[in-house]
């Protein structure tokens, strides 16, 4: 494996390892918990949120456990190298964070709701680490795929923002962006805790409570 030596620094898209046109292995058929497909097209009606706040074994099981949840899956998003190994997004060069896909029914969880979820699973404030896990990979994300889920994003940030500083907790390091392409993570990483229910969890919250209604309806 490759690991960096310096500080974790994004790297530039010159910098960043080439990758490959197509993934290296087969996406599994289906949720082992749940028992959904995890690749789309998704049934009409569910909607995709993406968000990255640390190691994503402990953070798809906190969304899988979700009710309205349909699937989860683990992958690789924020960077540049097209479809990248585990081993090459621990280095540290290819720029993209560890990412949970929830799929998930607005008629049952709403996006505010999974926001919550989202900013009370994590300490948003740390950069490029989460916890003892160390690297660019886990630095704090949200990915929106509509103008609502941007809103709402950055809305609720501002809510978590106010209310962390009030605790003593600096800056919100989280980048709110666009989605681009999502690259799926090798099959031992999805579900993970599920195959390996004594496996490392490092997913831990700030004990700060995220205002309800930190995003509003539309942005479900």
């Amino acid at each position: 494996m490759l690991f960096p030596t310096r500080e974790p620094r994004l790297p530039t898209p010159e910098e960043a390892l080439k990758g490959r046109p197509e993934p290296e292995f087969p996406l599994q058929e289906r949720h082992t918990v749940l028992g959904t497909p995890l690749a789309g097209p998704y049934p009409q009606g569910l909607e995709v949120a993406d968000f990255a706040l640390g190691c994503f074994w402990g953070a798809e099981r906190k969304f899988w456990q979700t009710d309205g949840a349909w699937t989860t899956l683990v992958g690789y998003q924020g960077g540049h190298t097209p479809h990248p190994a585990y081993e090459e997004v621990c280095s540290g060069l290819t720029g993209h964070t560890e990412v949970v896909r929830v799929v998930f029914d607005p008629s049952v969880v709403s996006y505010a709701a999974l926001l919550k979820l989202f900013w009370e699973s994590h300490n948003p404030t740390q950069g490029f680490r989460q916890g003892n896990d160390r690297g660019t990979q886990y630095r704090s994300a949200i990915y929106t795929h509509s103008p609502a889920q941007q809103t709402a994003a950055e809305s609720s940030r501002e809510s978590y923002q106010q209310v962390l500083r009030g605790s003593g907790y600096g800056p919100i390091t989280t980048e709110i962006l666009p989605a681009g392409p999502f690259y799926y993570a090798e099959p031992y990483h999805q579900q993970y805790l599920d195959k390996n229910p004594s496996g490392y969890c490092g997913i831990g919250g700030t004990g700060v409570s995220c205002p309800i209604g930190v995003a509003t309806t539309d942005g479900r």
